[in-house]
């Protein structure tokens, strides 16, 4: 004699294989690496791996710079003042977090440190800084 399973055991066995198929699933955010102008097109700044994680530099200024190079002066750490900002990072540990990449920023203009949201749309992204409840964003366009 054949063993049988009850009816309500193979129904409820479907339904879980069911779930997982139909499961949607949760993909990458779209690589954001590359250089990418900046939204008040004053410079270049090109992501790029670093460590484990991708950071953002500025790698080339679009309006003329002082003499002697544009410098960090608004920059809260007054060691930091005469530092160039062409090569500084300005966008460090930027990971992948559901549909963007989540890290950290920097506002050489503001003298600011933002929480970071990067997201990527076609040939564009939304660079999003958020310091407390207050947030700003900029639309960089690939270059």
């Amino acid at each position: 004699m054949i063993a049988r399973k009850p009816a309500f055991v193979l129904t409820a066995l479907g339904a879980v294989a069911a779930a997982f198929i139909a499961a949607p699933t949760i993909a990458a955010p779209s690589s954001i690496a590359g250089k990418w102008k900046t939204g008040d097109g004053k410079a270049i700044v090109t992501i790029a791996p670093c460590g484990q994680s991708l950071c953002g530099r500025i790698t080339k200024f679009l309006v003329p710079e002082p003499p002697g190079g544009a410098r960090d002066g608004k920059n809260p750490d007054s060691s930091q003042r005469d530092r160039m900002l062409l090569g500084s990072a300005i966008l460090w540990n930027l990971q992948p977090k559901g549909s963007a990449f989540s890290g950290n920023g920097y506002s050489p203009e503001a003298g600011r440190n933002f929480n970071a949201t990067v997201t990527r749309s076609g040939n564009g992204l939304k660079v999003k800084g958020c310091v407390l409840l207050f947030c700003q964003s900029q639309n960089w366009t690939k270059v």
